[in-house]
This record gives C-alpha cells, sequence and structure tokens, in this order.
C-alpha cells in the first residue's frame, strides 16, 4: 500500500508513522514531554486509534481508493472524534490549519515567470542564495572557498529577498526574474554593499545585451541563407574532394592526411547511426580546428572535440566520439587504422606480438605465452569495441590499458583477454577454454571484475583484491603494526577498512607506565596522515576508515574528527569515518533512555559480544559503575548522542551509521570470530583479529545486460553468475598479499563479493519507477536469483576443488542460508524491532542440498559495491544507485563528459519533444523534468531523480536485497530538504529494515548542478527557509562551520571514483 504525498510523490504506507502523529497529538493535548514515557491509558488509547485508522485506510485502499496524506489526516480526525477524544481531535484539527498555513505562505510554493515572459517555474531560493554568492566572489575576486562573514551576508540578503518576494506576492504582483533581481540590487544597497550591487547591474546590463545579441542573430538567420550555406558546402565538396592536409608526426616528419581518410575514419565512427547522427557535420567541423602543420595527435583531437561537442543535443554522439579515440588507440597500439580491411587479421598478430612484447617489458607475467595464442587471438570480436561510450573507452584509454612511455601497448579487446587469461592460470588444462569464457563475460559487459583485478591480472604484479578489513589491538606494538600495514596495503591500492574499538580511552591507566591514555584519537590522527604519505601507485593518496564502536568512551571525540574547527592534531580530514552501532543502543534511543561510556580497557570482552549475549553484559558493566567496580565512565542521554551523531552526519558527512548486531547475527563464519567492521565502502562484513586481515574479491554483475522489457533473462543471469564466481575465486589463489595476515585469512575463508551494476537501468528497461512497489518487487526477485545462483555456484565449485577450510561449523554447514538468518536477527533483536520481509518465490531446495552434499567454496559470495568507475567503462548506472540527473557534466580524472539518460531521451525523442527547447529546460531546472510543462506526467513518476525518490523507497529496496546477501551493500541515501526529524526517521528505519550498512548522506549543494553530486555539508548556505521544522520533531540538526572546498569532508579520497571497490 502507497501514500501519496503533498507534492504528488509516492511513499510506502507505514503505521509507524501513523501511531507517531497520533501519540504526538495526545502529548501535545495532556502536556506530556517527549523525553517521559507515555501513561499506561494514553499508550492504550494511542494503539486504538492507530489500529482503527490502519483498518478504515486499508479498507479504503482495498475497494481502489487513492491514499493520500490528507486523507489519512481526516481519518485520524474521524476516529478521535468516534472515540470521544475531543480534546485531542480539537488540538490536532488547529494543528493541521496551522500547518496548512505554513505550507501556503512558503517561498516553495511561489511561482516565477522566466523571461519568455509565459513559461512559470517554481521559484527557488537556492538560485538566489547562487546568484548572490556569484556576485560577491566576482566583485570581490575570491577564489576558493568562500569566507565565513560573505557566507552570513549571502545568507542574510536571501532571506531578506524571498520575504520580499513573499509580501509580493501575497499582495498580487506576478513575480518574474528581472524583478527578483530588482529585489536583489535593492537589498544589496540596503546592506551597504555598494561596490557588489554595482558590479551586479553592470553584470544584468552585460547579459542583457548578450541576450539581444543572439535574439537578433538567431531572426538574421532565414531560411535562403541556410539554403545557400547548404549549397556552398555541397560545392565546395564536389570542388576539393582530395584536399590535403599537412601533418606533423611525433618524430618531426612532414607527412600529409588526405581528406578521403580523413572522411572514412568519421565514417566508420558513425556506422549503424547515419539516421542519428551527420558524418559531413563532424568532418567539416574537425578541418576547422586544423592549421598548417598540425600535429598527428591534435588531428586526433580534433576528430573527437568535433564529435564530443555534439553529444549533449544526440546522445548517439557519444559513440561516435568512442570510435574516433578508438582509431587512436588502433593507430598507437597497431599502427592500422580503423577503416583498414585487414583490421582483424592485423588485431590477431599483433596480439601475439603484445605478449612477447608485454614480457620483455617486464609488465606481463611470463606464463601468458603458454596459452594457445592462435585460439585466443581468434577468439577476439572487435565488433565488440563498439559498445563503449566515451567516457567509458576514455577512463579505459586514461586509466587501465597497459602502457610504455606513455603510449598504450593494449586494444580494448587484448585488455579483456589480458584479463581474462591472468584469471585462468590455474585452471590447468582447460585454461584456454577458461580464458575465452571468461573474455565472453567481461567483453560483452554481463559481469565486470573490480579496478585492481583489471589493472593487474595477467601482470608480473597481480594484486588483484578490492578491500581490507583489519582490528587494531590495545597495544602500542600492534597499533603501529597495523598502521605499517595500512602503508603496505595502501600502497598497492587497497582500499582500507580499521576497526579501533578495542583501543583504551583518554584517562585510562597505563600499566606499564603509570601514566594515563590520551585515548584512540592521537593514533587516529598517525593513520591518517600515513594515508595521505603513503599514495595509491603514485596517483592518489590512500583512503581508509576507521570504525568505533558507539559505547567507546571517546566517541564524541570521534563524532567530530571531520570538523573543520577545532584542535588540528585532533582532526582527521583525509579519513572517513564510520559508527559501529549495536542495537541495544538504538533501542535506548527509541525508548529515550540513558547510555554509558566505557573504556575497552575496562570491559575487554563487550567488543566480540552481540545480540543478547552484549545487552546481558553490558547490563552488568552499567551495575558494576553504580557498585563503584568499574570508575571510568561517562553516562549520558542516548537520545542527546543520537541527536550529535546525526548532527555531525549531516554537517561532515561523517561518521557513516553502520550496525554491529544484523552484520554478526547474519555472519555465515559466526563459529571462527566476530564482524568488528566493515571496510572502506560499508558494503564488506568479514571476521578480524590480531592474526587476520579480512581481504575481499569484488566484481558485479550488468543487471541490465540480464533484464529484459518483461523481466529477469534467469537462464543468462545463471550462466553468467556461475562464469563470475568462478573468476573471483580464481582470485584468491593467484592474487599477490602485501601481509601474511591477509593472506592467512584470505585462503582460509575464501570470501568473494558478487555484487550488481545498472539497477536503475534495468528499471527504466521495464518502464518501473523507483519510487513504486514494483521496484521493490524487482529489487527483491533480482537479488533472490543472483543470491541463489551464487550460492549454487560456489558449492558446485566446492565439488570440484573442495570446501574452503574453515567450512566446517559454519551456518552454511548448520544448513542456515541468508534468508534463514532473518528469524535469528528477530529473535536476537527482538521481532518488535525487525520489519524485514521474508517472501520467497524460488525453490531453495536444490541448493540447500548442494550445500549439504558438497559444502561451499567460499565462506561469503555477495557484496553489492559502489561500481562509480567499472560501470562507467560498461556504460550503464551505478551500482544500485537512482538516476542522478537526466543531462549533467561528469567530472573525473579523464575530463569533463556530458551524460544523458538514453531512456528518457528516447521516450522524448517518440514524443517529438527532444530539441533545444528541452534541452535548456533540462539545464535550467538542473537535470530534472518535473516542472517541464510538455512532458507528461507518466514520464514524469518514470523518471525521477535521486533527490525527488523519498528515502523509503530506497532503504525499502535495499532491505529486500539485504535478506539474501551475506555480506552487505553500500547504500547511499538521498535527501533533498535534510531535518532532524527527517535524518531521525531514515537512519531508524534502516534499522528496522535489518540494514547492515549505510554509506554516504548525499545532498543537493546550493551549486551548480554540473559539478555532480556534494555531499551533504559541502556548503555553508542555509536560508532560514530550509530550517523549518515540524514542532515535533525530536532531532535538532545543528549546522557549523562549511567546509574548505579544498578539503570537502564526505567527498571519497579517490575523487569520488573510488577504485579500491569498483
Amino acid at each position: 500500500m502507497t501514500v501519496v504525498k503533498r507534492n504528488g510523490m509516492l511513499v510506502p504506507f507505514r503505521r509507524e508513522r501513523i501511531a507517531g502523529a497520533i501519540e504526538a497529538a495526545f502529548r501535545a493535548t495532556n502536556q506530556i514531554p517527549a523525553s517521559s514515557p507515555l501513561p499506561q491509558d494514553v499508550y492504550t488509547a494511542v494503539q486504538a486509534v492507530t489500529n482503527l485508522v490502519v483498518e478504515e485506510l486499508v479498507e479504503l485502499a482495498s475497494s481502489g481508493a487513492c491514499i493520500s496524506v490528507e486523507g489519512i489526516q481526516d481519518v485520524v480526525e474521524k476516529k478521535l472524534m468516534e472515540g470521544e477524544f475531543y480534546d485531542v481531535a480539537r488540538n490536532y484539527i488547529i494543528y493541521r490549519d496551522e500547518h496548512k498555513a505554513l505550507r501556503e505562505d512558503s517561498p516553495q510554493n511561489l511561482k516565477i515567470l522566466r523571461r519568455d515572459g509565459h513559461t512559470s517555474v517554481s521559484f527557488k531560493p537556492l538560485k538566489i542564495a547562487r546568484a548572490i554568492e556569484k556576485a560577491f566572489r566576482a566583485s570581490l575576486n575570491i577564489s576558493g572557498s568562500t569566507p565565513e562573514d560573505i557566507v552570513s551576508a549571502v545568507n542574510l540578503l536571501t532571506n531578506k529577498v524571498v520575504a520580499c518576494c513573499q509580501a509580493l506576492a501575497r499582495e498580487g504582483t506576478a513575480l518574474h526574474v528581472e524583478l527578483v533581481q530588482d529585489e536583489i540590487e535593492k537589498q544589496m544597497m540596503a546592506e551597504g554593499y555598494y561596490q557588489v550591487a554595482k558590479d551586479f547591474i553592470l553584470y544584468r546590463a552585460e547579459r542583457a545585451r548578450v541576450r539581444e545579441a543572439a535574439a537578433q542573430q538567431k531572426e538574421a538567420e532565414t531560411k535562403p541563407q541556410a539554403v545557400e550555406k547548404e549549397a556552398a558546402q555541397v560545392t565546395l565538396d564536389i570542388a576539393d574532394p582530395g584536399r590535403r592536409f599537412k601533418v606533423t608526426t611525433h618524430t618531426g616528419e612532414t607527412v600529409y592526411l588526405s581528406e578521403l581518410d580523413l572522411r572514412k575514419r568519421i565514417e566508420f565512427a558513425c556506422q549503424g547511426l547515419e539516421d542519428l547522427v551527420d558524418v559531413e557535420e563532424v568532418v567539416q567541423d574537425s578541418i576547422l580546428n586544423f592549421y598548417e602543420g598540425i600535429k598527428i595527435d591534435e588531428v586526433d583531437l580534433a576528430n573527437i572535440m568535433a564529435a564530443r561537442a555534439k553529444v549533449e543535443k544526440e546522445p548517439a554522439y557519444t559513440y561516435v566520439t568512442a570510435r574516433l579515440l578508438l582509431d587512436k588507440i588502433y593507430r598507437e597500439t597497431m599502427q592500422v587504422d580503423s577503416f583498414d580491411p585487414e583490421l582483424k587479421e592485423k588485431h590477431s598478430a599483433y596480439f601475439k606480438e603484445y605478449l612477447k612484447r608485454g614480457v620483455d617489458l617486464e609488465r606481463l607475467d611470463p606464463a601468458l605465452l603458454n596459452f594457445d595464442l592462435e585460439r585466443l587471438a581468434g577468439a577476439m570480436n572487435l565488433e565488440r569495441d563498439k559498445r563503449f561510450t566515451y567516457l567509458g573507452l576514455q577512463t579505459l584509454y586514461d586509466r587501465y590499458l597497459i602502457h610504455h612511455e606513455e603510449r598504450r601497448i593494449e586494444t580494448p579487446q587484448i585488455f579483456w583477454m589480458r584479463v581474462a587469461m591472468g584469471l585462468s592460470l590455474n585452471e590447468g588444462e582447460q585454461k584456454n577454454a577458461r580464458a575465452i569464457e571468461f573474455y565472453d563475460v567481461l567483453s560483452r559487459g554481463y559481469f565486470m571484475s573490480s579496478t585492481p583485478t583489471l589493472f593487474n591480472s595477467g601482470t608480473t604484479h597481480s594484486q588483484m583484491s578490492s578491500c581490507y578489513l583489519s582490528t587494531v589491538m590495545d597495544d602500542l606494538q600492534h597499533i603501529f603494526k597495523v598502521i605499517a600495514d595500512d602503508a603496505q596495503l595502501s600502497k598497492w591500492a587497497g582500499g582500507l577498512g580499521n576497526d579501533w574499538t578495542n583501543v583504551r580511552a583518554t584517562g585510562s591507566r597505563i600499566k606499564g607506565t603509570n601514566g594515563k591514555s590520551q585515548g584512540v584519537i592521537p593514533f587516529l590522527k598517525v593513520a591518517n596522515d600515513t594515508a595521505v604519505a603513503v599514495n595509491q601507485g603514485g596517483k592518489r593518496k590512500g583512503a581508509m576508515c576507521a570504525y568505533l564502536e558507539t559505547w567507546h568512551l571517546d566517541i564524541e571525540d570521534f563524532l567530530e574528527l571531520r570538523k573543520n574547527t577545532g584542535d588540528e592534531r585532533r582532526r582527521t580530514h583525509d579519513m572517513n569515518t564510520a559508527n559501529w552501532i549495536p542495537d541495544l543502543f538504538m533501542k535506548r534511543v527509541e525508548q529515550k533512555g540513558h547510555w554509558t561510556l566505557f573504556s575497552p580497557s575496562d570491559v575487554p570482552d563487550l567488543h566480540d559480544l552481540y545480540g543478547k549475549a552484549f545487552e546481558k553484559r553490558y547490563l552488568e558493566y552499567e551495575k558494576m559503575t553504580e557498585t563503584g567496580k568499574i570508575k571510568l565512565f561517562k553516562r549520558v542521554d542516548a537520545v542527546t548522542l543520537w541527536r550529535k551523531m546525526l548532527s555531525m552526519l549531516f554537517e561532515t558527512g561523517h561518521p557513516w551509521m553502520t550496525f554491529k548486531d544484523p552484520s554478526n547475527i547474519r555472519s555465515p563464519q559466526d563459529h571462527k570470530g566476530v564482524v568488528h567492521s566493515s571496510n572502506l565502502c560499508t558494503e564488506i562484513l568479514l571476521n578480524t583479529s590480531a592474526e587476520e586481515t579480512a581481504v575481499c574479491n569484488l566484481g558485479s554483475v550488468n543487471l541490465l545486460a540480464h533484464t529484459t522489457e518483461n523481466g529477469l533473462n534467469l537462464e543468462l543471469l545463471e550462466k553468467t553468475v556461475r562464469t563470475a564466481i568462478r573468476m573471483l575465486d580464481n582470485v584468491i589463489d593467484i592474487n599477490f598479499y602485501p601481509t601474511p595476515e591477509a593472506e592467512r585469512a584470505n585462503k582460509r575463508h575464501r570470501p568473494v563479493g558478487l555484487g550488481l551494476m545498472g539497477f536503475q537501468d534495468a528499471l527504466y528497461k521495464q518502464r518501473i519507477s523507483y519510487a513504486s512497489p514494483e521496484a521493490i518487487e524487482f529489487a527483491d526477485r533480482s537479488m533472490e536469483a543472483i543470491s541463489y545462483y551464487a550460492i549454487l555456484a560456489s558449492s558446485e565449485l566446492a565439488a570440484e576443488r573442495g570446501a574452503y577450510p574453515s567450512f566446517k561449523g559454519s551456518k552454511w554447514d548448520r544448513g542456515l542460508l541468508p534468508i534463514d538468518t532473518i528469524e535469528l536477527l528477530e529473535k536476537e533483536r527482538g521481532a518488535e524491532f525487525v520489519e524485514v520481509d521474508k517472501s520467497i518465490t524460488m525453490d531453495w531446495q536444490r541448493v540447500r542440498d548442494s550445500i549439504k552434499k558438497h559444502g561451499m567454496r567460499n565462506s561469503n559470495t555477495m557484496a553489492i559495491a559502489p561500481t562509480a568507475t567499472i560501470s562507467n567503462i560498461t556504460g550503464v548506472s551505478q551500482s544500485i544507485e537512482p538516476v542522478y540527473k537526466h543531462l549533467f557534466a561528469k567530472s573525473n580524472l579523464s575530463g569533463e563528459f556530458i551524460v544523458h539518460n538514453p531512456f528518457l531521451v528516447q521516450d522524448l525523442k517518440d514524443l517529438g519533444i527532444w530539441d533545444d527547447e528541452m534541452i535548456d529546460d533540462l539545464k535550467y531546472f538542473d537535470g530534472s523534468i518535473l516542472e517541464i510543462e510538455r512532458i507528461p506526467d507518466e514520464l514524469k513518476k518514470l523518471y525521477l531523480t535521486a533527490f525527488e525518490i523519498e528515502p523509503e523507497w530506497l532503504i525499502e529496496c535495499a532491505s529486500r536485497r539485504q535478506k539474501w546477501i551475506d555480506m552487505g551493500q553500500s547504500l547511499n541515501l538521498y535527501i533533498s530538504e535534510p531535518n532532524g526529524k527527517k535524518l531521525h526517521n531514515m537512519y531508524m528505519l534502516a534499522w528496522r529494515k535489518g540494514l547492515k550498512t549505510t554509506y554516504y548522506l548525499r545532498s543537493l549543494g546550493a551549486t551548480q548542478i554540473e559539478k555532480s553530486t556534494t555531499d551533504i555539508n559541502k556548503r555553508g548556505l542555509q536560508p532560514r527557509w530550509m530550517k523549518n521544522k515540524s514542532a515535533s520533531s525530536e532531532v535538532v540538526v545543528q549546522r557549523e562551520e562549511q567546509k574548505s572546498a579544498a578539503m570537502p569532508a564526505a567527498t571519497c579520497n579517490l575523487d569520488g571514483d573510488c577504485e579500491s571497490c569498483q
């Protein structure tokens, strides 16, 4: 059952929300503080009214009625009156009327006319803030981050302008762009910012002049002129078909490029796209950039830029641009043109030369020469090179293809084959067949190994693992051993997750010196600086995440590690942080109880306990504080600490929220240790100890490639997953391990992490909105199928190769699959705190029988990583992410790329409304279509962006996946207008829905949307209207200092494209 919100969006129906609203009404009427428990009679009344409301709503929904927020509130009023709670009903009605007035007076309800005089759009205070901030920065020549005093001025002026606009609207004045800008000028002058106002006036005048000139030019472009231009073009082509251009080679020689050869290259790039692209336009635009003696690399660049400039208007040009880059790659590697009729034969011959040269250069493993090279060369399909988008191929060219002295020696298909061969080295007599099998799934884009595997498979240094997890013991020698290990692991591009909970807290006694400890924070500072000092492969600083359990006495300082103010010796600006939260803390928050902080030196077993055992022991330790047996502790209100956790998450993007108990209770390896933390990207959940550094090897299934308009292609999915699990298992034996603890753990337990990408695209393929029950169902069914085939494939591998060494006693051995462990979570946590669907559609007996007979090859099989980089290469949406924007410019290490939503573009083309005006509208509305009037409502519901989807949908989809996954998932949460209550409800829901971890909290920033997603704290701008919150809000989030633009607080250390987990 779903509910229609006031803005037209759908959200899942939740009884808890109704109960919360009714409870708030009873509390307000009876003046019961939020921190006090409800009297029994009031509690009974709340539950009774809630049950009656829900019963009526279910009945209405069953009859086909649409359930809206207003409709629910009407039913609440009705049931309160029927129950004779007249005072409560009266106050509830008054509350509704007051909030209706507030909503009507909200600036978000205002409309503003654009300059065309007839298009009305929503009034956006953030656009005003953005314009004012730009004016200040331009006038005062500000570079870098905006100073605090200017931020304050921008906020003040924004609030004043918004207030004036609201007043004008109440008087009946129609708001338009020029009027708002007039108001900005007035407020600048009124506040004494005369120079800024003057510069703003001059800027407006200049922009008006430019618009007028553009309008005159457009009017002057008459049809006869266009015909004349076309005739001239035709004449030029006929008169000079054989133009030659003088080109300078790398060695300084002069050669000539004929227009015919140039045209052949571009025609090759346009093959199969002729109905969508214009060969002649690309040719002539490219020639416009030529000059006498142009360098040969600049010819390629001119071709690429000519096609790339057209991507914005026609997405098909992304393939043209990619193929022009492909032409460059062919010539750079093989000295062969893309249009050469003997390309395939020359490519096959070059493949053998490449392998010998790679071995001679000590870049490739000599064992690759032992394959049947003739057979493998014949298996490569150059047509698959045409699958690449420009973003995908440029990423591959810049960062993945092996090069020597800045020149690539691999083509894309040779790259795939090199990876496949490297993963087949231990396949014995089957190695050639397996290499072709692996090559097929990679080159077709069915499955993609993670970046470390793509980088290093088949090379002389085969470090192919994605992430490492370690536990730091409360021992000085071990602390610095882990920091040294971090340096080694980071050196080889591993992402790190460190558990620091065992380290004693500030003020605890040090037995050896009889002194007092400074706690865990100074050591975290050293770890942070190590990550900066030891960069990854000479390219970038290392990436790590520190975990601390919520009862640690240093937790309050830990929460502030990413703040931009305070003692720099107690700040870690370059390291991610995460909160390892036990269930008992979440219960105490719900119960508004207290929470006790301890030093782990006084409670040494607490970190290794979870579930009921943890609760029992924690209560015993709390009693010891009362008897004086434990003297070093601190008692706080659980809600107060929770507020600070949310506040810091809002302000700095950290620490992330991760949940200890479900991570351990549902772990298959509970017989061999404890999960002490997750990893850098919060999807890996493996045991760690002083003797074992957990390692995981990742890869992702392309869900779009296995989805049709009617759903999943289960036959193809089973085949792909079986191959993928084999590839991931092979990594374990071939891999290079930087530390003995890592090798010991990986070979003892053999965990792998199969994930997915392209979930959003798979929904589009089926015409399903992410904000719908159908999306939830697809998330459930698709993950069930992947889980089924992954577990079965691992068991079949066990039949062939043997079970992993620590299999005996595991949950697998005890007959427990991931779906079975939900009941264990209910038992340990309490069923009333678990809201997880347990439906099944496949016959799992086949899987159970196989495990019982053969065991499992891998202790863990599934984890959903972020996939930012490999999804770009594959050309699909990232991981399980909703679409970010439908048109934006993505920046990464390879440059800036225009990114469309191809599904939306095709729908708009089918409607005949994909034109320049539509592109301008998409830019104006920051990549959203909700306010573009020409677009039908059914498309607006289908094509919601991440910030237009209520978090409940993302969480419910994640919950449905989590029931099938033996590890976790990197789940980003999006919120357009955050406040304390929303954050509280969102993370409480994530916990109740059984999620093991969450990742970044994302919010719209007050910056140009083209700069890609900003994290919630990147801007200091917060107009007053954003701060409005419900009077019943339990959690107040206070924003503090903005973060420096040079050091965004919640940005991944790997420039947003984390190559450790993708």
